[in-house]
């Protein structure tokens, strides 16, 4: 009996954590709603003859699928060719150093500097930074290999800089391929929330926001200022945000100024990319929770700073909830618990609400055809959930490194550009084949949840059978497609 109320206890504190965060969520849509009223901020176009220097930096680590892709949209960029330097931060080591070498003779009349390092001390961290040393720009606007700059990403941006105060300008990330398969349709889900309601909210009601890595442009002096960039957690992007934020600088995000990129189409790539940068923001949280706390910051700011640097603890949570609901739906079944707790705990249901709010907004409160993207919501939203709860194995081990200190290398997200390369991903060779350890235990999380929804029905126990059903959907779907990749395509790849 000791076990099923630690388990209990385990089951209401993990809770109240994801309450805590759904709430935080709620108050980030009502700055939402509110930048909705607001009139929009008026900036003057900066005159041709008045356009500063600016540093364009590529970071490139073996990406031979896309970087032609990439530097000819750098080359269509509509700057004055004497006023725009391009960085190639080339750490490959593979034949991606000779397609850069042979493609940016192309295009003459563009100022390409092809820089290789002779090692990749710092990662991509390390190659911002010792790009910055030679970097002649004023503002430096940072771009990674999957991304296809608009033409006129630099001019869009500069007017905001008007302000002395403002040290960075982040756009809003689309996709080029978020139809590909149900995989990149769920990340467009949430990215799309991310980018309007969070990012919007918060820089409404006047929290930190973060640079996301690419598609967004810097005062080179705010990160100077900010102390340059450091490879010590692997969210480099989120970690110069919060020291440049806490030296006073000020950020400006431009939901309507959009930077296309693509997603990765199977789950051994998204699987890499929600490690770094789930173990990155713990990284972060380590690194920064005590300095907001200690600085002299309204409580509204450092309330959503600990929800924002923490939020990738909502993937432990889910994993402590997961396993601690198996006894205490057994306990429930066998009447050891009181059905008075299981009522009580239904307060809970208004974290639920909060985020399906919030996503809805997110996805369908921004489109045109409103009613199309009403009816995909229906699908898409049970099973965003699902999938992200499958993920709390992998992200929760993230997290457990980042906030431990243990250290791991920068592992990039392979591109696949399979549009226009007409490929199957199988054919990419930077797909990576191994199959984790990790999945086998979701695939057996997948079976006991499975089992344990057919229980449920058997007995007509169904208190907890959404959950443990969306649990079992979300387990397979997250370990069958890192054994057999993407089998949901809507090309037929």
């Amino acid at each position: 009996m000791l076990l099923v109320y630690i388990c209990l206890g385990v089951y209401l504190v993990a809770m109240c954590f994801v309450l805590f965060y759904s709430l935080t969520q709620a108050h980030l849509l009502l700055g939402y709603f509110r930048g909705l009223n607001n009139k929009p901020v008026e900036v003057n176009p900066v005159r041709d003859d008045e356009l500063p220097n600016v540093t364009l930096q590529l970071p490139i680590f073996n990406e031979q699928y896309v970087v032609e892709r990439l530097l000819a949209a750098a080359a269509r960029l509509n700057y004055p060719a004497g006023k725009l330097e391009i960085q190639v931060l080339d750490d490959s080591t593979d034949g991606t150093s000779e397609m850069i070498a042979d493609e940016i003779k192309k295009y003459p009349g563009t100022l390409f500097f092809h820089l290789r390092r002779s090692n990749r001390e710092g990662f991509k961290a390390g190659a911002l930074k010792a790009g910055l040393k030679s970097a002649t720009g004023e503002f430096v606007a940072v771009f990674d290999a999957d991304f296809v700059p608009d033409p006129d990403f630099i001019r869009k941006t500069l007017p905001y800089f008007q302000d002395p105060r403002v040290g960075m300008v982040q756009t809003r990330w689309t996709h080029l391929n978020q139809d590909f398969s149900l995989l990149t349709r769920l990340q467009a889900f949430a990215l799309d929330t991310h980018f309007s309601v969070e990012q919007i909210g918060r820089n409404v009601l006047g929290a930190f926001i973060n640079f996301n890595g690419t598609g967004g442009i810097w005062r080179k002096s705010c990160i100077l200022d900010a102390g340059n960039w450091e490879s010590d957690t692997l969210t480099e992007d989120l970690d110069l945000s919060y020291r440049a934020q806490q030296r006073g600088w000020k950020f400006v995000y431009r939901g309507d100024i959009a930077s296309p990129a693509e997603l990765p189409p199977v789950m051994s790539a998204i699987k890499s990319q929600q490690f770094r940068w789930t173990k990155g923001g713990a990284e972060c949280a380590a690194k920064h929770l005590g300095r907001v706390w200690e600085a002299p910051l309204p409580w509204r700011v450092r309330l959503h700073a600990t929800a924002h640097l923490l939020n990738s603890v909502v993937f432990v949570a889910v994993f402590l909830v997961a396993l601690s609901s198996i006894p205490l739906w057994w306990a429930f079944h066998r009447e050891m618990l009181s059905s008075r707790i299981f009522e009580g705990a239904a307060v809970f249901l208004l974290g639920f609400v909060v985020i399906a709010a919030v996503y809805f907004v997110g996805n369908v409160g921004v489109q045109k055809d409103s009613k199309q993207s009403s009816l995909r919501f229906i699908w898409e939203l049970p099973l965003f959930l699902s999938v992200s709860m499958g993920l709390c194995i992998h992200n929760g081990l993230a997290v457990w490194e980042g906030l431990s200190g243990r250290k791991s290398p920068f592992i990039r997200t392979p591109k696949y550009n399979l549009k226009e390369r007409k490929l199957n991903w199988k054919d990419n060779f930077y797909h990576s084949r191994s199959v984790p350890l990790g999945t086998y235990f979701e695939l057996l999380m997948a079976g006991v949840f499975s089992a344990i929804v057919g229980a449920s029905l058997y007995v007509q126990a169904y208190e907890m059978l959404l959950f443990h059903s969306m649990l079992a959907v979300g387990f397979w779907i997250v370990g069958l497609t890192s054994v057999f990749g993407s089998r949901w395509s809507s090309t037929g790849r």
